[in-house]
């Protein structure tokens, strides 16, 4: 009897498809681990960009925004829509997070400047009114601009003697104060050139020195309550292409800012 011949096994050409669908699974699985994981990240950069838009807000580095977008917890927060926050209304925890810019200035209070700067209108009214000095407030505190027409001859850091009493008068209200003071030099685009200044910077940097040395030997200010500074032309605050805003910006600032560490007021 002949022997059956076993019939030759059937090749399944369609076993990939079984390595492909685990492919498949894992692949999906990791782009919705991927996806989870980017949302969360959005979230954290969103809040924590929120932070640092409130405290530079605060203080004064950013203007504050005036759109108002809705903060939702259980939704992402994408990065760009962090810069249509506006800073405090949001968050109350933010707030007590974030000190008070006025609390960054060791306690000076909207009270006290504008109290200091009601005395100073009071005292300096004669050379306001001949446009010698103004006075302005800033996000930093309150400033002083004594005008070179006023206070300092042309091309020249020393003061002029017959202003040496208005400025003095700006002295006995600041002596007993413990304010931070920075005195900022500053000039118009004009270039000088003389056998003392070689530039604007050298010029708007030496009057702000000089009136340093002024307050400290012979008004005898503490040396840590004073900073200075010379910008030159780079930081006018009128039109230079005109007379009368190079007049403005040929000036030297006193800077009042927030208040020194208790006892270092002047010398004794």
């Amino acid at each position: 009897m002949a022997r059956r011949r076993r019939p030759a096994p059937h090749s399944n050409h369609e076993r990939w498809l079984v390595s492909y669908a685990d492919f498949i699974t894992l692949l999906f699985a990791f782009f919705v681990v991927m996806y989870s994981t980017s949302q969360v990240d959005q979230r954290k950069v969103g809040r924590l960009a929120l932070s640092i838009q409130v405290a530079f807000q605060e203080l004064g580095v950013f203007p504050a925004s005036t759109s108002r977008v809705p903060m939702n917890e259980n939704s992402p927060m994408p990065f760009s829509t962090v810069q249509s926050v506006e800073n405090l209304q949001r968050t109350t925890s933010l707030g007590r997070i974030v000190p008070s810019h006025h609390d960054q200035l060791g306690g000076t209070g909207d009270g006290d400047l504008s109290a200091l700067r009601k005395e100073l209108e009071v005292a300096l009214a004669p050379e306001i009114s001949r446009r010698e000095l103004a006075l302005r407030s800033i996000p930093d505190g309150l400033v002083i601009s004594l005008q070179e027409i006023g206070f300092f001859p042309s091309g020249s850091a020393q003061i002029r003697a017959e202003s040496e009493q208005s400025f003095a008068r700006i002295v006995q209200l600041l002596l007993n104060k413990d304010f931070r003071i920075r005195i900022e030099g500053h000039t118009d685009p004009v270039p000088i050139h003389t056998p003392q200044f070689a530039s604007n910077w050298e010029l708007s940097t030496a009057r702000a020195t000089e009136i340093v040395r002024l307050l400290v030997v012979k008004y005898r200010f503490a040396p840590a309550r004073l900073s200075a500074a010379g910008y030159a032309e780079y930081h006018p605050i009128a039109d230079n292409r005109t007379e009368e805003g190079r007049r403005l910006n040929r000036r030297v600032d006193i800077v009042i800012l927030g208040r020194s560490r208790p006892g270092v007021s002047r010398l004794d």
